[in-house]
């Protein structure tokens, strides 16, 4: 007996029909008896196709940093529909949402774009223009979205295929990927101050950029040691390689600047996505003057039917609007932390090697071990096992939960200090039910 009942199953069967896994993104299938399907949401609620009620710490994978159906973000996105939804040419709304973006996060240029792959892959294209280099490093268990050069070592990648931790390999995390590209990405381990410095000194002749997740958010939350980014910017100074901020997870969600503020490092271009539209359809990239200048007419390619359209810039001014002059991200972090300590206790209590990791608007949970995690490596020791039983145990009881370990906890303006306490209730009730 999976979590299906009568509705979901009927209507996931109907899907399987003509969708491939049912689902229009593989991170949504949870296997044919448990992948719900739902019907609508509000606040920090969704409801599932038989109107079951939980508490979402999903959103969406993120984006959801307000709350589902938000009143004042549909009502903005209403107005904007009555003007038409999309042009060939720009709107006063792209103005002002570049404007906020600018004023927030301290870049001097701005593009709108669809969808955070677009916006990453857009990033590295302008630096290896900057620059006139190719190759570029990621790092394990980063993720930057589904354009097949960001595709090696990703939070899906088995420990076996990576390597040693000395000389890593960067691992192909799905079929379909041409040969070549193997050559233009150099993978590492997160948090290596020695390899980093090392490789980088060994190839920045042929280093376009460096890009980065701040905080690793689809790998437990992990959090950037002490050094580690100062000593990114510092290298990508020293050799003339464009820093590359993948921000598409922590932007406007764990700081209005986001990871650039909270951690007081900035980079030379960044992305953003999910938080920047509450749910709707909007990304950015944006950087410093210099850089950003390179696209051009005939030069560097940037263009996209959907960019900046009525919908997503709607969106995206009302939720930004709110971030500035609302304390959303003072309430998301006061709730944040009363769930982590409450998680942390959950799980002492019941005598379960743990860390919780991140910040309290993302973070990540590691079962099997007391010992902070650094790396992806250092993930991939978690107890995967348990903790999807722990997630549907949750899911039972009113509580949604990534069943993947490696993916983070989000949390919205709209959940209460009442849905943390149900939801460490539910907790209790889980781990004893999963142990």
């Amino acid at each position: 007996m999976g979590l299906q009942q009568s509705k979901s199953r009927a209507l996931f069967q109907r899907a399987a029909k003509v969708m491939p896994l049912g689902v229009n993104s593989n991170f949504r299938y949870w296997g044919p008896d448990d992948t719900l399907i739902f019907r609508r949401g509000e606040g920090a609620y969704v409801w599932d196709a038989d109107d079951r009620r939980y508490i979402d710490y999903r959103l969406a994978f993120g984006p959801v940093i307000l709350g589902h159906a938000y009143p004042a973000v549909l009502d903005r996105v209403r107005q904007a529909l009555e003007s038409s939804n999309l042009f060939a040419g720009t709107t006063p709304a792209e103005v002002e949402v570049a404007e906020r973006i600018v004023r927030l996060c301290k870049v001097d240029k701005v593009r709108l774009t669809s969808s955070g792959t677009e916006a990453t892959m857009h990033a590295l294209r302008l630096a290896r223009a900057y620059t006139g280099r190719e190759k570029f490093i990621k790092f394990e268990g980063n993720y930057h979205g589904q354009a097949d050069y960001f595709m090696f070592s990703t939070a899906t990648s088995p420990a076996g295929a990576l390597g040693s931790a000395r000389s890593p390999v960067p691992a192909p995390s799905t079929s379909g990927i041409p040969k070549g590209m193997h050559g233009y990405v150099i993978t590492l381990p997160f948090n290596d101050l020695e390899r980093l410095e090392e490789r980088v000194e060994a190839v920045w002749g042929d280093l376009a950029a460096i890009i980065v997740e701040p905080i690793m958010g689809n790998s437990c939350a992990v959090m950037p040691r002490p050094g580690w980014l100062e000593k990114l910017r510092e290298l990508c100074d020293r050799y003339r390689i464009v820093l590359i901020f993948d921000e598409v997870k922590t932007g406007f969600r764990i700081a209005k600047g986001g990871a650039q503020e909270y951690f007081g490092v900035q980079a030379d271009l960044v992305s953003y996505a999910k938080a920047l539209g509450n749910g709707f359809p909007i990304a950015a990239f944006a950087g410093k003057e210099g850089i950003m200048r390179t696209i051009e007419a005939g030069g560097v390619a940037h263009a996209g039917t959907y960019s900046g359209n009525a919908v997503g810039t709607a969106a995206a001014l009302a939720t930004l609007d709110l971030l500035e002059n609302e304390p959303v991200l003072e309430t998301i972090r006061q709730r944040g932390q009363m769930l982590m300590s409450g998680i942390g206790e959950v799980l002492r209590d019941a005598g379960l090697p743990h860390s919780v990791q991140g910040s309290p608007a993302m973070f990540g949970i590691l079962l099997g071990s007391d010992q902070t995690p650094s790396d992806y490596r250092d993930c991939l020791q978690g107890d995967a096992a348990l903790y999807k039983r722990i997630t549907f145990a949750l899911a039972e009881r009113g509580v949604l939960a990534e069943p993947d370990f490696l993916e983070a906890w989000y949390l919205s303006y709209s959940h209460s200090e009442q849905d943390v306490a149900e939801t460490l209730t539910a907790l209790e009730q889980a781990v004893r039910a999963a142990k």
